[in-house]
């Protein structure tokens, strides 16, 4: 699986439309979505699951009036459950220097009852790109419980893939039977594990909410400053585990600590904000900001980071409400 800071071909998202996900907060997310397009289309196709006619019809008007150039957009009528196409879209691979689809499977964070239609999207948009679909035995995983760096290294969690009893993806997996799985899958031979994710996470600990690669041998990890918060103790005992953690040429990596913004809690519920769910795009790094003091200080840091491509904020204290931001929404497509 090549690092998302290479070169894309395209992005794949799926135009929102379930109100479900933003239940009294709807409005808004369009307009956000249209925002998020403009931005990708500067570098590279979006590739739009809309469904159906109607939508395909709505997305249009929305992207346009948005100033969005509808010649980078392709639409797929391809019908979705929800939005969060890393998780239930395409994760593409290489394989001999083809690219070709992991057919990993995609149960609804082992939650929800509704993703008939989600589960099949990695099928219908191999078909739609006619590549391969490679067979991975049935497995369920999710594009955001991963981050790998292309050389041979992913960072995963405990919380989401070895919790025996809550949200258990694959029933009896052990630690051993997932190393296994990325390295012949993806080509990670080299698991890091950390431990818990952050406050909010309704996938039970995805990674990109945590900890992201950024180079092949950069990680940036979340830090709370606050005692009192209630990441403070999970995000310190995660940078305990990556100062012994080993890249796969056995080097240690870099890590870099990336501020936590202050706790969103909306209607009673603490929302999983966190400025490590950015996305890297040809065009950009697009980061989600939440009107908070931190986030000059999380694109400063990121801006230092990433000098290839300009970082730029996304208003995402609306989107955060659907319980994701812009990785959990995006997933790229490799050149």
């Amino acid at each position: 699986m090549p690092a998302e800071w290479e070169p894309h071909a395209a992005t794949w998202l799926a135009w929102p439309h379930n109100v479900r996900d933003w239940p009294g907060r709807f409005a808004p997310i369009p307009w956000v979505y249209a925002e998020i397009v403009r931005r990708i289309a500067q570098g590279e196709t979006v590739r739009l699951l809309t469904g159906d006619a109607a939508l395909t019809a709505k997305a249009r008007r929305t992207l346009t009036r948005a100033g969005v150039p509808l010649e980078r957009v392709e639409f797929h009528r391809i019908p979705t459950d929800r939005i969060w196409t890393r998780d239930s879209g395409p994760i593409f691979v290489r394989r001999g220097g083809d690219k070709a689809i992991a057919q990993f499977c995609f149960n609804a964070w082992a939650k929800y009852p509704d993703y008939q239609k989600d589960t099949r999207i990695p099928e219908r948009a191999a078909k739609a790109l006619q590549i391969p679909l490679i067979e991975t035995g049935g497995a369920v995983l999710e594009g955001g419980a991963i981050d790998v760096n292309g050389k041979g290294s992913i960072l995963v969690t405990e919380e989401c893939l070895l919790d025996p009893a809550v949200q258990v993806r694959n029933p009896g997996y052990s630690r051993a039977d997932y190393e296994t799985l990325f390295k012949q899958q993806l080509g990670a031979r080299n698991t890091v594990w950390l431990g818990r994710g952050i406050a909010g996470d309704d996938t039970h600990g995805h990674i990109d909410d945590l900890a992201r690669f950024i180079s092949p041998r950069t990680i940036v990890l979340c830090a709370e400053e606050n005692p009192r918060d209630r990441n403070y103790a999970a995000l310190k005992e995660n940078r305990e585990r990556l100062q012994s953690a080993r890249l796969e040429d056995g080097s240690r990596p870099e890590v870099v600590p990336l501020p936590m913004p202050e706790p969103i809690v909306f209607d009673g519920q603490r929302l999983p904000a966190s400025y490590a769910n950015f996305y890297l795009c040809n065009a950009a790094v697009l980061v989600p900001v939440f009107d908070d003091p931190h986030d000059r200080i999380a694109l400063g840091l990121l801006a230092e980071l990433f000098t290839d491509r300009p970082v730029i904020g996304i208003g995402a204290r609306d989107l955060v409400w659907g319980l994701g931001t812009l990785h959990c929404l995006s997933q790229q497509e490799p050149a």
